[in-house]
């Protein structure tokens, strides 16, 4: 470092004083640095607090959200008692209400429809006309057997005379033989004739068995131009109008539907396959129709068919369940969903199907433990093991297990509005 000495002065006044000055640094060249910048460094650096700061948050968030989900959150449990009653298994299925017995009326003959007397709703007896096709065409036939019979029964009478000359004849021709009066030619051909009449005899009167036979077979058809009813019932359908005409040439035409006794219906039920397999003779069943939708009729299973009904690859069977109709209520055609009662218990100790359900939240699922419900006691759920019998979708029987009447099975929990979690249900045993 230098210094600067100050001039002389003049006597009297101080000694001079040395004064440092700075330094003045020269500019050196120096050589590149062989170090790696520093800026790269300094980037991946700042990311990687990033994602620290990142983590720590998750782990402060998932900390505070266990606090408040295992903490001091006021569970609130959902209760229902457990009760006494009835328990029925049933099987549903969709059907038709109808008669139980329904008479087709047809025509035997063809012919223009002369006379009408049957409509809608009509009551009939057995043996009433409902309807009369033109008898002419028909009765003209009649009058033909008639005449045919008459022509043959005349030819028998006629026959008969022609045997008893041909007897007489004969009987003499064997008289005169004895005395050599004829030939014996002559008594053969008296024979011959005799035998040919007691033949013509008998073709005589099977050929009166056919013209009666033909004539009975006319009378038939006349009188098939009556359309009467057979059974006593009432008319549901008809299905001909006064001047049409009646083709029976391929097949009967259905002129009257009758049915027996509309007090007495029956509900065709169509059931699937899988449930069929429950239902017997017997069983009761319910139905309610869309006429009277506040209304259920009762009925007994009368019949399970065993033929089946494939309707696009789905198979049912057709269930009979007879009801009383005394009051006429039901109609014929009424679409009717049916409920079948396949098994029933009176009077048994049930509880929800919730609540076999229900499990408390945090609680693990092993799939082989044995049903179980909770019980809320003293403010505690309490498993309560179990052994179930025959539930109805709705109910379930408790047949076994340390649970009584009015004891308080839990079907779900609420959790307050912080944590937000309620019970989850685990998969029925």
């Amino acid at each position: 470092m230098s210094t600067q000495i100050g001039a002389g002065a003049s006597e009297g006044k101080a000694a001079p004083q040395l004064v440092p000055f700075p330094a003045v640094e020269r500019a050196v060249p120096t050589e590149p640095s062989k170090e790696p910048s520093t800026a790269p460094k300094t980037a991946g650096t700042r990311r990687w607090k990033i994602i620290a700061a990142g983590a720590l948050a998750l782990i402060v968030a998932s900390g505070i959200g266990w606090w408040s989900l295992s903490g001091d959150a006021t569970v609130l449990y959902v209760t229902t008692p457990a009760t006494t009653g009835p328990i029925a298994r049933s099987v549903s299925a969709t059907g038709t209400v109808n008669p139980e017995l329904t008479i087709i009326v047809g025509s035997y003959i063809s012919g223009v429809i002369q006379e009408l007397t049957c409509d809608y709703n009509t009551k009939v007896k057995r043996g009433q006309s409902c309807a009369k096709i033109d008898p002419r065409p028909y009765q003209s036939v009649v009058d033909q057997a008639r005449a045919a019979l008459a022509v043959a029964k005349a030819q028998l009478e006629k026959d008969k005379a022609s045997l008893t000359y041909a007897k007489l004849a004969y009987e003499r021709a064997v008289a005169l033989v004895r005395t050599n009066a004829v030939s014996r030619d002559t008594l053969d051909n008296a024979q011959s004739e005799y035998d040919q009449a007691v033949a013509q005899i008998t073709f005589d009167e099977a050929t009166i068995q056919q013209r009666q036979a033909v004539l009975d077979a006319a009378q038939v058809n006349l009188d098939y131009t009556n359309i009467s009813s057979p059974v006593d019932g009432t008319v549901v359908s008809r299905n001909v109008t006064m001047g049409q005409t009646v083709a029976a040439s391929f097949q009967t035409p259905t002129l009257f539907l009758i049915a027996t006794d509309l007090t007495k219906m029956q509900v065709d039920a169509n059931v699937s396959e899988s449930d069929i397999g429950g239902i017997r003779d017997g069983d009761k069943a319910t139905f309610t129709v869309d006429a009277y939708s506040k209304r259920s009729f009762e009925g007994t299973v009368t019949e399970v068919r065993q033929s089946p009904q494939t309707v696009q690859n789905v198979v049912t069977y057709d269930v009979v369940v007879s009801v009383d109709n005394s009051d006429l209520a039901l109609m014929p055609g009424l679409t009717a969903a049916t409920r079948i009662i396949v098994d029933q218990r009176t009077e048994v100790l049930r509880v929800p199907n919730q609540a076999l359900r229900y499990l408390p939240a945090g609680t693990a699922i092993r799939e082989t433990d044995q049903a179980r419900v909770w019980v809320l006691r003293n403010s505690k759920p309490i498993a309560v093991q179990v052994t179930t019998g025959l539930d109805d979708d709705n109910f379930t029987e408790i047949v076994k297990g340390e649970l009584k009447p009015d004891d308080k099975v839990i079907v779900s929990e609420q959790r307050n509005a912080s944590s937000g979690r309620s019970g989850v249900p685990r998969p029925r045993l």
